[in-house]
């Protein structure tokens, strides 16, 4: 048996290869949104954001989560050649069957982006916007299939090849042309070249894979990664709708500062992914050995982790939130500065991961469905009856509820699964030790912003910052939370990542 100090250190390793590469992927994309808010107009803006969702939502739905079945069946044909290639082969297949059926229907139909957005702007882009889909598509499990396939560094090379040519690209287009026509483009280009890259990397890894279908396996997975598929797509109508109800009922202006107050915070949906990611094999395995204790122990490490990062995130960001918007977007996006302090509660609640859970209990499958179903209905209902009334206000407010009830309905199934008790909420004393020193480093930024309030804001930001990092710092070393395991591990890191430097640094100078 391996121990659990070693399988949390193996996957924390894994994590951090995933995490670094999305860190790095987030630097690039990060400079997109910034350079279109300063280079388009609001209204432009909003309709690139509009034209974008349709992407995001087709990328998301069309797939029905097909893709995840590799972390689930790769692993337990690990060895067997052919049986991979089959795996492999079906998912290419659904995708290409998927991601052209969606690129059809909004070519032939093209009318649907009127309905969905009460406007025609969009409808002269429907024929780029098809492409973008489809090949987003097909190639949209590249970093996928090279998790499941154990390759972590892989794909870290993987995200950040990805983003840094789609940013490129994007950004090219946007300094060059300046227009939603030219960014759709590159969205196509930058399509093509990844499903290059996944044509290759699977020839590579999966020799011959296209001369192995097998009418069993697809079943095999169908029947596995369907009902995820449902949940994720009601899911994603979940996410989704608010923006659809808010494009609908208001103009592309409008949506623009709602797409602002709902930003991607940093790190958030990066850490979330790959922390997941290597949890699914890793909590399979323990499903199939019945090891229920470990599987809990196992979530409670991760969300542990996910709190050392969004605990403070989150204090610091209710504290200064308003600056960090004012300085990324300009100040003609401060009135999504409430919309953003709502969005911000979701995340304390992001550090509980549930999805490898739920996806390794394979009888319980239906049970994200009905639930999704059961929220998109009462999310639906709030959203048309209140939105168009109460504004932007009740639309992020309604998201954020639907959300918690959500992830509260969840947390209850699993706790029934795996049997936990209430002593067992002793496996989360370190992430009340993180809420403390958060809190304490959230307090003591208040008071700093209120003394700095007449400096610049990127310099108000930038004193803050570091207040509040010290601050949290010295009260997670003050607890005593890091471990002895991770205190070697990051101190061999750090010595592999400077040794070089070191001995650069120290080399004998030679003289001629």
């Amino acid at each position: 048996m391996v121990a659990p100090e070693k399988i949390s250190l193996s996957l924390t390793a894994r994590a951090l290869w995933l995490l670094i590469a999305k860190i790095l992927a987030f630097c690039f994309s990060i400079a997109l949104p910034l350079l279109l808010v300063r280079r388009l107009s609001q209204h432009e803006f909003g309709l690139y954001k509009q034209a974008f969702l349709v992407v995001g939502t087709a990328l998301a739905l069309l797939p029905l989560g097909f893709q995840m079945s590799a972390f689930y069946f790769l692993p337990r044909e690990k060895g067997e050649k052919d049986r991979q290639g089959q795996i492999i082969l079906n998912i290419l297949l659904f995708h290409v069957l998927m991601g052209g059926l969606g690129a059809m229907i909004l070519a032939l139909f093209p009318q649907l982006l009127t309905t969905i957005f009460h406007s025609a702007e969009l409808v002269n882009y429907a024929p780029m916007i098809s492409a973008v889909i489809f090949f987003w598509v097909v190639s949209s499990y590249l970093e996928v299939i090279s998790v499941a396939h154990q390759e972590a560094q892989l794909s870290t090379i993987f995200i950040i090849c990805a983003q840094l040519t789609k940013t490129s690209l994007l950004v090219l287009a946007a300094i060059a042309f300046g227009s939603v026509r030219a960014l759709i483009y590159a969205a196509v280009v930058q399509g093509m070249l990844q499903t290059i890259i996944l044509l290759l990397y699977l020839r590579s890894r999966f020799p011959r894979f296209w001369v192995s279908f097998d009418w069993a396996v697809l079943r095999m997975q169908l029947s596995y990664a369907l009902p995820f598929g449902v949940a994720g797509l009601l899911f994603t109508l979940q996410t989704d709708l608010p923006n659809y109800f808010v494009s609908n009922k208001f103009d592309a202006a409008t949506f623009a500062i709602y797409a602002i107050g709902c930003f991607d915070i940093p790190l958030v949906g990066m850490l979330s992914e790959s922390v997941g990611a290597v949890m699914i094999p890793r909590v399979s395995l323990l499903e199939k050995q019945g090891d229920y204790r470990e599987i809990l122990a196992l979530a409670s490490r991760a969300a542990r982790k996910l709190a050392v990062i969004y605990l403070p995130l989150y204090g610091f960001l209710i504290v200064m939130g308003r600056e960090f918007l004012t300085v990324l977007f300009t100040r003609q996006y401060a009135a999504s500065w409430p919309i953003f302090a709502i969005n911000l509660t979701m995340l304390p609640l992001s550090i509980f991961v549930s999805d490898p859970i739920m996806r390794a209990y394979a009888d319980h499958r239906q049970f994200l469905p009905k639930l999704y179903a059961a929220l998109v209905v009462l999310l639906f209902v709030a959203l048309w009856s209140g939105t168009g009334r109460f504004g932007l206000i009740w639309a992020i407010s309604v998201v954020v509820g639907v959300n918690i009830i959500g992830r509260a309905a969840t947390w209850i199934k699993i706790g029934s699964i795996l049997g936990i008790r209430w002593r067992d909420i002793a496996l989360l004393k370190d992430v009340g030790k993180i809420a403390l020193a958060a809190t304490t480093a959230a307090v003591i930024t208040a008071f700093v912003r209120a003394v700095a309030h007449g400096l610049p804001l990127i310099g108000m930001l930038a004193v803050c910052a570091a207040v509040f990092g010290v601050v949290f710092s010295t009260g997670v070393v003050l607890l005593g939370l890091p471990t002895i395991e991770e205190r070697s591990y990051f101190k061999r890191l750090w010595w592999r990542l400077w040794r070089p430097t070191l001995k650069t640094a120290g080399a004998p100078v030679t003289r001629s």
